[in-house]
């Protein structure tokens, strides 16, 4: 069964020097390891990805954008206390959270918590020339040792978008072993990021530049975006023995109509899907079974972990699933859909829209490294490998690991669906 799969079986050695803590000055720059149909392995760099892309393909990349989610209070003591933002509560919607004024509620951690048994915290901040006065109230504890928070502050005209911009830091991954710099504030987030509401990149997408783009769109490369909000859950590692024993973590994300049109044009047209990062991939491969689901008369927009091994969803057509999305949208006049997904891609999964998979190189017993597994190997059921040949070639190679490494082009061994 697929919650058998042993994590351990997705371990390699990864040094520390192979860590990559700071991008390459010019992005497109980084190396790109490309596994073909059948196999082979050559390297290349990122700015050549249009020529090795297949005609005329559908690229799908998302736009979230990360906010400045690490907030430092100190208290009169001189204690640090740190509030990490993960999601907003009150109001839950990010959009209308951003656009809040003088109050909201967001689930955070909170680092050296033992410092902040009761009261309020204090941060006096300037924006635009106004100084005004934040305040944070813990409220009480939720799932995951997570806080809800109440922010306030003493100003009508200031959003909390404004106050995270000046109040916070960019959360770079924990794993970069040092803290965020100032050129992490643009070098953390991709060229197209516009939605605001991530604590971690898709990092797979920030090696796209301008150029870039206008290469793959000289190439007839048909370039949409979705957004998904990177939670601190993508770090989460895989603490139990089997992958059964992981509880994924959900995140929220929303497609356009035209996304999911020129989904279904693609299968007609039988134009290759492209997905920019494990992020666009979950999003992506989550879409038939929310249209299965709307099928099947539930009201709730969620995709659930192990939906995707259900038999009761084994036999529906991809096609009429989005079909159906689009029915859903129609009745109740939607022009963009907002679900979440808890999906676990892992060996034995059911590969339905994604023919080739852009990303970077993951972190050992990862379940995204589960999915690039599945990917690879999509006919197999067990481990594979494909990755593995792929990352002992990166590390024979002196490729840079993770956030701000270098990147793969992979085509599942299969060769296209």
């Amino acid at each position: 069964m697929i919650q058998d799969i042993k994590i351990a079986d997705f371990d390699y050695p990864l040094p520390d020097e192979r860590i990559a803590t700071h991008p390459l000055s010019r992005r497109d720059s980084c190396r790109l390891l490309l596994s073909r149909p059948d196999g082979r392995l050559s390297h290349r760099r990122f700015s050549e990805l249009p020529n090795l892309l297949p005609p005329s393909p559908l690229i799908v990349c998302n736009n979230t954008r990360v906010i400045n989610a690490r907030m430092a209070f100190y208290k009169s003591s001189g204690a640090r206390i740190e509030v990490f933002l993960l999601e907003p509560l009150d109001p839950s919607d990010y959009v209308l959270a951003f656009q809040c004024r003088r109050r909201c509620v967001w689930k955070c951690m909170i680092g050296n918590l033992k410092r902040w048994k009761e009261g309020q915290l204090l941060m006096n901040l300037t924006v635009e020339g106004r100084e005004f006065q934040l305040s944070a109230k813990r409220l009480e504890t939720l799932d995951g040792n997570a806080h809800a928070v109440e922010f306030t502050w003493n100003d009508d005209e200031v959003t909390f978008a404004s106050v995270v911009d000046v109040a916070g830091r960019i959360p770079i991954p924990p794993y970069l072993r040092r803290e965020s710099e100032d050129a992490d504030t643009d070098d953390y987030q991709t060229v197209y990021s516009e939605i605001k509401g991530s604590v971690a990149a898709p990092t797979a997408g920030l090696h796209f530049t301008d150029d870039v783009f206008d290469s793959l769109r000289g190439h007839n490369a048909d370039i949409r975006y979705l957004t998904l909000h990177v939670g601190a859950g993508t770090f989460q590692p895989v603490k139990s023995d089997t992958i059964g024993g992981h509880p994924m973590h959900t995140e929220t994300f929303t497609v356009e109509r035209s996304l999911i049109e020129a989904l279904l044009d693609a299968i007609t047209l039988h134009r290759p899907v492209v997905a920019v990062g494990t992020t666009s991939v979950r999003t992506l491969e989550s879409l038939p079974y929310l249209g299965a689901a709307v099928m099947n008369g539930r009201d709730e927009l969620k995709v659930s972990q192990w939906e995707a091994y259900d038999g009761t969803f084994a036999g529906f057509d991809t096609v009429t699933s989005l079909q159906a999305l689009l029915t859903y949208m129609d009745k109740r006049q939607l022009n963009s859909l907002t679900a979440s997904t808890a999906i676990m891609i892992a060996p034995g999964f059911r590969w339905r829209l994604v023919d080739v998979l852009v990303t970077n190189f993951h972190q050992p017993q990862s379940t995204l490294l589960l999915l690039v597994s599945a990917f690879l190997d999509r006919n197999s059921s067990s481990s594979g490998t494909q990755w593995r040949h792929i990352y002992n070639e990166a590390l024979k190679n002196d490729y840079r690991f993770l956030s701000y490494g270098d990147a793969c082009l992979l085509f599942p061994k299969t060769g296209l669906s």
